[in-house]
C-alpha cells in the first residue's frame, strides 16, 4: 500500500495592482500595476508592451529603455521630468500631463491637483467637479470643456483657453488669470475670484454679465460671483 502524496500547497500573489513595483526584468506575462506609484524610479531595460499602466505615477520615471508597444497609460501621470522611449507619442498615449492630448477625456471629479498640464489640450473634456488646485495650467486650451463645480484655487491659468467652457461654481479663488478672456466662457454663475490675480479688464467684462450669474450664490465659498469680484 502506497502513502498518498501530500497535497501541494499552492501560493498565491496577494499583492493589489496598486502595489505592484516595476518587474526587474522583461516580464512575460501581462502586468497589472494599474493605480501604483512609479515616481521617479529609473527602470532600465524592461519590457513593458501590453502592461496595464493606467492611473499609474509616472512623474519623474525614466522610460527612456523600456518597451511600450500597446501599453496601457489611459490617465498615468507624467511630467517634464518623466523620459520617454525615443519616437514614443506620449502626448497622445491618454496620459495626463504638459502637452497631453485629452479631447472630450472624462475627468469628472479627478483628483489632478497639482498637475503640470501646461500646454495640454482638454478641448471638450468633461472636468465637472475635477480638483486642478495648484495646477498649472498655462497655455492650455479647454475650449468647450465642462468645469462646473471644479476647484482651480491657486492654479496658474496664464494664456489658458476657455473658449465656451461651462464655468459655473468653479472655485477660482487665488488663482492666478494673466492674460486670459472669460467674455466668451459659457456661464460664470456662482464662480469665486476671491483672491485671483487677473488685470482690470477682466474684471470689467466679468462684471458685464447678467445679474443671473453674477448674484448666484456659491455654497461652497458662500459668496456671489459678485462680491467675489469686488472683494
Amino acid at each position: 500500500m502506497t502513502s498518498a502524496s501530500p497535497i501541494a500547497l499552492l501560493s498565491f500573489d496577494s499583492t493589489t495592482p496598486e502595489q505592484r513595483k516595476p518587474p526587474g526584468k522583461s516580464h512575460g506575462d501581462m502586468l497589472d500595476a494599474r493605480g501604483a506609484n512609479w515616481r521617479n524610479l529609473q527602470l532600465g531595460e524592461i519590457d513593458l508592451s501590453k502592461a496595464r499602466l493606467c492611473r499609474v505615477d509616472l512623474r519623474g520615471v525614466d522610460l527612456q529603455g523600456c518597451r511600450l508597444e500597446g501599453t496601457d497609460l489611459r490617465l498615468a501621470r507624467y511630467d517634464s521630468h518623466t523620459i520617454w522611449p525615443y519616437g514614443f507619442d506620449f502626448r497622445s498615449c491618454g496620459a495626463i500631463g504638459p502637452h497631453a492630448r485629452l479631447n472630450g477625456a472624462f475627468l469628472n471629479s479627478a483628483d489632478l491637483s497639482g498637475m503640470d498640464l501646461e500646454g495640454a489640450t482638454l478641448m471638450g473634456a468633461y472636468l465637472s467637479g475635477a480638483d486642478l488646485s495648484g495646477a498649472c495650467l498655462r497655455g492650455a486650451r479647454l475650449a468647450g470643456a465642462d468645469l462646473r463645480n471644479a476647484l482651480l484655487r491657486g492654479a496658474l491659468c496664464e494664456e489658458t483657453r476657455f473658449l465656451n467652457c461651462q464655468l459655473d461654481y468653479v472655485d477660482f479663488r487665488w488663482s492666478e488669470l494673466n492674460n486670459v478672456d472669460l467674455s466668451s466662457a459659457g456661464c460664470v454663475r456662482g464662480a469665486d475670484f476671491t483672491g485671483a490675480i487677473y488685470p482690470d479688464t477682466l474684471r470689467a467684462s466679468l462684471l458685464g454679465r447678467s445679474f443671473q450669474e453674477l448674484d448666484c450664490w456659491n455654497p461652497l465659498t458662500r459668496r456671489t460671483t459678485r462680491e467675489s469680484l469686488h472683494g
